[in-house]
């Protein structure tokens, strides 16, 4: 099943380490299978707010995932990054193909108290 690193990073001064970041991250995924999904493309709020930049990265599962985020490679460089962006960075299992959520909501109505 497919996983995801999904970063939300707020804006940023320009920064060297950035740009070596930028340059160097993606031999630090491309080893476990990752690739770019999203990233420095513009995105459209269309409820709330979500200042800042998206970046997702898609990994053939949650093990390659977490292999690449442990990893000693990605380690060394991600101080280039958190140094001077702030933001939120998760990883998440994605669906499987075949996923109907007609049965998940069955399920959210399945644990609602009987009325």
């Amino acid at each position: 099943m497919p996983a995801y690193a999904i970063a939300h990073l707020q804006e940023a001064a320009p920064h060297p380490e950035i740009a070596e970041y930028v340059e160097r991250v993606p031999a630090t995924f491309e080893p476990y299978g990752g690739r770019f999904l999203v990233h420095a493309t513009p995105h459209e709020v269309k409820e709330g707010s979500w200042p800042g930049h998206v970046v997702v990265i898609g990994f053939p599962g949650i093990a390659e995932a977490r292999a690449w985020w442990e990893s000693p490679a990605y380690q060394e460089i991600a101080p280039l990054r958190s140094r001077h962006i702030e933001g939120d960075i998760i990883l998440v299992e994605g669906v499987p193909e075949d996923y109907d959520p007609a049965a998940t909501a069955k399920a959210m109505r399945d644990s609602l108290p009987a009325e």
